[in-house]
């Protein structure tokens, strides 16, 4: 059942890019390279033991694969000064950041994998946001009541 008093969240990553495996074993880290205002909002406006569940974006199939805390929020993205990183932002400088993100705990990877396909049969749009055709986005709120769902049909994540 999902604490009433955190937040929960979708937030996407490919995994060739960064998956749940390396969170893994690395057990924390900064999800950062985030370009997009509207997701950097929401990131904006998580709470440090919010939870949000991974998602393995752009490949095949799609799909949820585990789950992670937010152990600190408003972190700058170090990634917008880095001339070497794709993510990398001329408009910025070190006085006046655009971009933040947040650092993420791995908390566990579901027994069961969610496809794409199999959420768009249970959720609509309104409920689950990535389910939306077109929806493009990295990082998405979920309410309390889909959030409970989820985690009734994922089980509880295995560390």
């Amino acid at each position: 059942m999902a604490d009433k008093n955190i937040s929960y969240w979708l937030m996407k990553s490919e995994p060739e890019a960064y998956s749940i495996s390396q969170l893994k074993k690395e057990v924390t880290t900064l999800w950062d390279g985030i370009r997009n205002y509207q997701a950097r909002n929401f990131m904006r406006s998580m709470k440090i033991g919010d939870q949000a569940f991974f998602y393995h974006s752009n490949c095949k199939p799609p799909g949820i694969v585990g789950m992670m805390q937010v152990t600190k929020t408003r972190v700058i993205d170090p990634t917008q000064f880095d001339v070497n990183s794709k993510y990398y932002d001329p408009k910025v400088s070190i006085n006046s950041p655009r971009w933040d993100c947040t650092e993420m705990r791995y908390i566990g990877i579901f027994k069961k994998f969610m496809s794409l396909e199999e959420l768009k049969d249970i959720y609509l749009p309104e409920d689950l946001q990535v389910v939306r055709k077109g929806n493009r986005l990295s990082i998405m709120p979920i309410s309390q009541k889909t959030a409970n769902d989820l985690m009734e049909r994922l089980g509880k994540p295995i560390e």
